[in-house]
């Protein structure tokens, strides 16, 4: 098996995600969707979106095979906070997590996770939440996420 990177993704990457994208949904429908102009849909919501998410891609050579999308939530400063920049203030909102088909079970959406989980830990979030499908809650588990009503939340790892 090809060595697969995983890194966080730029706006040259746009295309390659929408891509993945469409092969999500054109597996949920079991076969192709006739939408032509998706990925120029795709490409103005990138860039709508563009400073509030932070998308992780996962490349095999120059094939993309999965992907991580998180929406980054900056909190409302509160009195007494001061400049404090030891309490986490952010947290970010886990979506979009995709890896295709033909390269499922090989540790890449754990990679994906890892990334974005990282990225979270050295800035000091507060949490991460996500609303799993019921087939991905045992994966999440298994990655340090736990049921938080219908949602599931890693707690920040700081005091």
């Amino acid at each position: 098996m090809t060595s697969i990177d995983v890194r966080r993704a730029a706006p040259a990457d746009d295309l390659l995600i929408a891509d993945l994208r469409r092969a999500w949904t054109e597996e949920n429908h079991g076969g192709p969707v006739d939408d032509p102009g998706f990925e120029e849909r795709f490409a103005a919501w990138a860039d709508r979106e563009r400073d509030q998410r932070i998308t992780w891609l996962a490349v095999a050579g120059e094939q993309p095979v999965g992907m991580l999308n998180m929406l980054v939530f900056e909190r409302m400063p509160w009195p007494g906070q001061g400049g404090a920049v030891d309490r986490p203030g952010s947290w970010g909102y886990v979506a979009n997590v995709y890896v295709r088909a033909e390269q499922r079970n090989a540790g890449i959406g754990a990679q994906l996770v890892a990334a974005c989980v990282e990225h979270a830990d050295s800035n000091r979030f507060a949490r991460i939440v996500l609303a799993p499908s019921e087939r991905s809650v045992p994966f999440y588990g298994r990655l340090g996420f736990r049921p938080a009503a219908d949602l599931m939340v890693r707690p920040s790892p700081h005091p």
